[in-house]
């Protein structure tokens, strides 16, 4: 079970702790874990007199200490949330109260963006008297077993090349790709496959015409399929910008030119990881090689940096972003 889970499941089994430092990029597991304490610690008649919530940008550190040490009022507990508490000017100053918290308080900081180190006094605090979750961001690699593993938690299943379909077109934001699934999920029966044609249907992402498949078209070098990928895009600009689509190939094409330099002994699993892509990508990776060798990999991503730098209004003459894009993807091809 993942550490933000089993700190939930204690939360709603009514295990508490006073402290709770909940930093770190990812901003998805900080929410749920703080929603946890909201929804499970005091009932709706207690929480008037007994939850106090503040804002980082306007709090002081004093402000958030003497409310965590008052006392519950008729209840065993009372709740302090300090949301934004990276934008708190003081927020090390908090480290007194950690050293020692109210035992009847549960205090929940919500330190959103940013790692704090470990090193610091104020951390060891926070870890030695309650909890202290780093929430990382995840790797674009790890997306797609992050979105099966969701989707089997709400009783549904995915296969790799969905999950992969959803992460390429709906980035790294884990609360939009929880929103999404929540979506489809509403849509199927429970226990069913997420297919292609549901993601289709309730998310809008087409099952041919997106930068996955455009991706995949080019690393087969599939010049039919990826012209006919191309020019609907170019004909669909709103559904997949230029400077999107610019993004995603110069990864790819960035991460090609890692395996031509890479450990041909390496396993499959190193292989992946050197690369951060799952590894399902592997074998396209591979045959992309093959089209295109390493010198052709580097004139292509200086194609892309200059198609960007178009794609931005630099010495584009007059052509649009949809002729642009139908000009890359034929240069690349050819």
């Amino acid at each position: 079970m993942s550490d933000y889970l089993r700190i939930i499941q204690q939360i709603k089994s009514r295990v508490l702790r006073p402290v709770y430092l909940l930093f770190g990029e990812e901003p998805y597991y900080i929410d749920l874990i703080a929603e946890a304490v909201e929804a499970s610690v005091l009932d709706e008649s207690e929480k008037e007199f007994n939850q106090q919530i503040f804002y980082g940008y306007d709090t002081e550190a004093k402000q958030v200490i003497a409310a965590a040490k008052r006392y519950p009022m008729m209840a065993n507990h009372q709740v302090v949330i300090v949301r934004e508490a990276h934008m708190m000017k003081d927020f090390e100053q908090l480290q007194p109260y950690f050293e020692s918290p109210q035992p009847s308080t549960v205090l929940v900081v919500c330190y959103k963006y940013k790692k704090i180190d470990k090193r610091k006094a104020i951390y060891k605090a926070a870890e030695r008297t309650g909890i202290a979750y780093e929430s990382a961001k995840l790797r674009d690699y790890q997306l797609p077993g992050w979105i099966a593993g969701a989707a089997r938690e709400k009783g549904y299943r995915i296969q790799d090349r969905e999950a992969l379909l959803l992460a390429e077109n709906l980035g790294n934001d884990l609360m939009k790709i929880s929103n999404e699934l929540e979506k489809l999920c509403l849509s199927i029966p429970q226990g069913a496959v997420i297919t292609p044609d549901i993601i289709e249907r309730n998310i809008g992402i087409s099952k041919e015409y997106n930068f996955f498949e455009l991706q995949s078209a080019i690393a087969r070098k599939d010049v039919t399929k990826a012209t006919r990928i191309a020019l609907h895009m170019a004909e669909n600009p709103k559904e997949s910008p230029l400077i999107g689509i610019i993004a995603v190939l110069y990864a790819f094409f960035s991460k090609l030119l890692k395996l031509h330099f890479a450990d041909p002994k390496a396993s499959q699993q190193a292989l992946a990881s050197q690369l951060g892509v799952h590894p399902f990508f592997l074998t396209e990776y591979k045959e992309a090689a093959r089209h295109f060798p390493a010198r052709k990999n580097v004139e292509i991503i200086e194609l892309l940096r200059t198609y960007d730098l178009k794609a931005k209004g630099l010495d584009a003459g007059i052509a649009s972003p949809s002729a642009l894009l139908r000009e890359l993807v034929f240069r690349i091809l050819h």
